[in-house]
């Protein structure tokens, strides 16, 4: 019998026809090994003994994502965000809605392709209906208060402000979800409170003498509002996704996100009065870009978060604040303070606790 098994064993294969692509998530690279090497229709061992090593054939073809491939997607899309955020503070003559809505149809025109080639629809299963619109007109509320906040106050203190997400996130899956919020998230609530209290300065607090010099500390406030209510928003479409769970495809998700962004974006600047198109060529390029990057950096974020552990994609992207600071001091010869330094600190300690927390909790 084992002059009959080495033979057999040493055969190749007939190739497998190819399959269609899956509508579904994209697979880890060991679930996919695991799923090949178990036993199952039209997949037999052709011997009965152990040593021909077949369950074992095809996790040598199926090769492991290179190991910090993951972390690498999460530094490029932290790099392509920033680089997006720097040409929205450029771009001065345009109102932060209507760059919105430029936004919104460039990632329309993407995002339609996507919708018809999974043939998942445009409307959503029956029971998320709702729930996709709210996270459609939360998600959109969220970005125009983010490009607002780019143009009214600096890019590092806006930045670094958006970074109290995951904080308000924590908050409300407690409140809507019945999630646990434990000590820790309390502490990381009051670390992220003193950074925005350390980046605002407000007089009553610190005296006349810390408001910032080159600019209206009321322009700075409204900058700061702004950045604040987007964390809010931005953690209220967190929970909905979290809420939904995988009975949304993704793409669908965004599809009502530029949807009924562009028409939220189209009633405020009809309200404000505010609709013009840019009339200088180097603005319209800036519109251009602030799409494509926007739109790279979202495609890197998700290949990240699916090959690599959430809470590490946390934790790197914290690289945000620094291509902030980095972009502030070249291109707007703009020096933080060491308030806003302090700030920032503790902000990120924040986030990054609780990213880290989150991913000691899923390793035990």
């Amino acid at each position: 019998m084992r002059s009959l098994d080495g033979p057999r064993a040493a055969e190749p294969r007939e190739p497998e026809p190819p399959q269609p692509p899956s509508d579904g998530p994209p697979v880890d690279a060991s679930e996919e090994a695991a799923a090949a090497s178990a036993p199952g229709p039209g997949r037999r061992c052709p011997c009965s003994s152990a040593a021909c090593g077949w369950g074992a054939e095809p996790e040598g073809k199926k090769k492991a994502p290179c190991p910090g491939l993951g972390l690498f997607y999460t530094l490029l899309s932290a790099f392509l965000f920033s680089v997006g955020s720097l040409f929205v503070k450029k771009v001065q003559d345009v109102h932060a809605v209507e760059i919105s809505a430029f936004r919104c149809v460039f990632q329309m025109l993407v995002i339609i392709p996507c919708l018809i080639y999974r043939k998942t629809g445009f409307i959503g299963p029956k029971g998320q209906r709702a729930l996709l619109l709210l996270r459609g007109i939360l998600g959109s509320a969220a970005m125009i208060l983010l490009y607002y906040a780019f143009q009214t106050t600096s890019l590092a203190d806006a930045t670094v402000i958006t970074f109290s997400t995951p904080v308000f996130t924590s908050l409300f899956a407690c409140l809507f979800l019945k999630e646990k919020y434990s000590p820790w998230d309390a502490l990381f609530t009051v670390f992220t409170i003193t950074g925005v209290i350390l980046i605002v300065r407000p007089p009553f607090l610190f005296g006349a003498t810390a408001q910032r010099t080159g600019e209206s500390y009321s322009v700075h406030l409204k900058g700061t509002f702004a950045a604040v209510g987007h964390a809010v928003f931005a953690a209220s479409t967190l929970v909905i996704l979290r809420k939904m769970g995988k009975s949304v495809d993704y793409f669908l998700s965004i599809w009502y996100y530029v949807m009924l962004g562009l028409l939220e974006c189209i009633i405020v600047l009809c309200a404000l009065g505010e609709w013009s198109l840019p009339h200088c060529g180097l603005d319209r390029l800036f519109l251009v870009l602030i799409g494509l990057f926007g739109l790279g950096g979202q495609v890197f974020l998700t290949k990240a978060i699916q090959i690599e552990k959430a809470g590490l994609v946390a934790l790197t992207k914290t690289m945000d604040v620094v291509f902030a600071f980095i972009f502030q001091i070249i291109f707007f010869n703009d020096v933080p303070t060491w308030w806003t330094v302090g700030g920032a600190l503790c902000v990120v300690a924040s986030s990054s606790g609780a990213a880290f927390r989150k991913w000691y909790q899923s390793c035990k």
